[in-house]
C-alpha cells in the first residue's frame, strides 16, 4: 500500500508539473504583443505639365535623374502655335504700316501737287485782287456801272475762296491725319503687338523646365506623344521637404500632440533610431479602424493621419520606407 502511494503521489505530481509547464508555455505564446505603430516617409512631389497642347519632342532627363531649379526637363513642339506666331507677327507689321502712314501723311508727290495747286490758286487771287482794284477805281470815275463792280468783287472772292480751299488740301497733305485716326492707327498696333506677345507667351511653354531642386520620380508619355493642356508629363520629388505619416486609432490619439517628440528606427537604414515632431493631426478622421458591436459601451475606433516631421537630416533617406515608433 505504501508502494501504491508513493506511485500515485509521483503521478499526481507529474501531472501538476505538466499542466504548469503546459500553463506557462500558453502563457507565453499567447501572451498578446504590444501594438506595433508603422509609418512610412513621404515626399513632396510637384507635377510637371504644359499649358499648351503639343507633341514630346525631346526628355533631357530620364526617371532618378537629379534636377536643379531651372534645369529644362522637357521639349514640345507645336507646329500650331508657330504658325500663330507668324500670323501674329504679320498682323502687327500691317498695323505699325497703317500708324507710319498715318503719322507721316500723303507721299511726297501728292504733297508737292497739293503745294502747286495752292500756288496757282495764289496767282489767281492776285490777278482777281489787281482787276477788283481797277475796277473800282473806274468805277469811282463813273466808267463802269456797278454791276460790273460787283461782277469782279464776286470772281475776287471766289480766287480768294480756291486758295483757301488749296491751301487746306496742303496742309492735311502735309500733315498727316487727324488725332483720332493716329490713335486709332497706334492701337491698332498695340493690339498686334499684344498678340505677339501672348502667342510668345505661349510658345516658351514648349520648353518645361523644373521649378525646385530634386529627383524626377516618374514619366509618363512617351517622345512622340501627345499631350493634352495640362496633362501630367512628369512627377518631381522635393527631397527637402519630407515626412512620417502615420495612422493613429483614436484611442492611441493621445500620445501624439502636436509638438510632441517621437523617436522611431527605420529598418532599410539598418534600424537607424531617428527623432521626429509631431507637425500635422488630420481634423477629420479617415475610416473606423475597429467596428464595435455597440455592447457594454464599445464604440468604432477611427483612424487618424498623423505627420511627423524630422527634426535632423536623414541620409539616405527614401518617400516609402517604413518607420517603427519606439515605445
Amino acid at each position: 500500500m505504501n508502494a501504491k502511494n508513493k506511485e500515485l503521489r509521483r503521478g499526481l505530481m507529474g501531472l501538476v508539473l505538466f499542466v504548469a509547464i503546459l500553463f506557462l508555455l500558453g502563457i507565453y505564446v499567447y501572451k498578446p504583443e504590444p501594438d506595433c505603430i508603422q509609418g512610412e516617409a513621404v515626399a513632396s512631389e510637384l507635377r510637371i505639365s504644359g499649358k499648351v497642347p503639343g507633341r514630346i519632342a525631346q526628355y533631357l532627363v530620364e526617371e532618378g535623374s537629379r534636377v536643379k531649379a531651372g534645369d529644362t526637363l522637357v521639349f514640345l513642339e507645336s507646329p500650331e502655335l508657330e504658325a500663330k506666331l507668324m500670323q501674329a507677327h504679320a498682323a502687327r507689321q500691317a498695323a505699325m504700316a497703317q500708324q507710319k502712314k498715318a503719322n507721316n501723311g500723303a507721299r511726297e508727290e501728292l504733297i508737292a501737287t497739293a503745294y502747286e495747286m495752292w500756288q496757282k490758286a495764289l496767282v489767281g487771287v492776285d490777278i482777281s485782287k489787281k482787276s477788283l482794284d481797277r475796277v473800282q477805281r473806274m468805277f469811282e470815275k463813273g466808267v463802269v456801272t456797278a454791276q460790273k463792280r460787283d461782277e469782279v468783287e464776286a470772281q475776287y472772292k471766289a480766287a480768294l475762296a480756291t486758295a483757301n480751299a488749296a491751301k487746306a488740301q496742303y496742309d492735311m497733305a502735309t500733315n498727316g491725319a487727324e488725332g483720332t485716326d493716329k490713335e486709332a492707327a497706334m492701337a491698332l498696333v498695340d493690339r498686334a503687338s499684344g498678340a505677339v506677345m501672348e502667342v510668345e507667351s505661349y510658345l516658351t511653354e514648349t520648353t518645361l523646365v523644373s521649378p525646385i531642386d530634386g529627383e524626377v520620380s516618374e514619366i509618363f508619355p512617351k517622345v512622340g506623344e501627345l499631350v493634352g493642356t495640362g496633362a501630367p508629363i512628369m512627377n518631381v520629388l522635393d527631397g527637402s521637404n519630407v515626412w512620417f505619416a502615420f495612422h493613429i486609432r483614436e484611442d492611441r490619439l493621445s500620445d501624439f500632440r502636436l509638438g510632441k517628440k517621437i523617436d522611431v528606427r527605420i529598418p532599410a537604414l539598418n534600424n537607424q533610431t531617428v527623432s521626429l515632431e509631431v507637425t500635422f493631426i488630420k481634423a477629420l478622421a479617415s475610416y473606423a479602424t475597429v467596428k464595435a458591436t455597440k455592447t457594454n459601451g464599445q464604440f468604432d475606433a477611427r483612424t487618424f493621419e498623423v505627420r511627423a516631421k524630422p527634426l535632423q537630416p536623414i541620409d539616405d533617406l527614401r518617400p516609402g520606407m517604413s518607420a517603427l515608433l519606439i515605445p
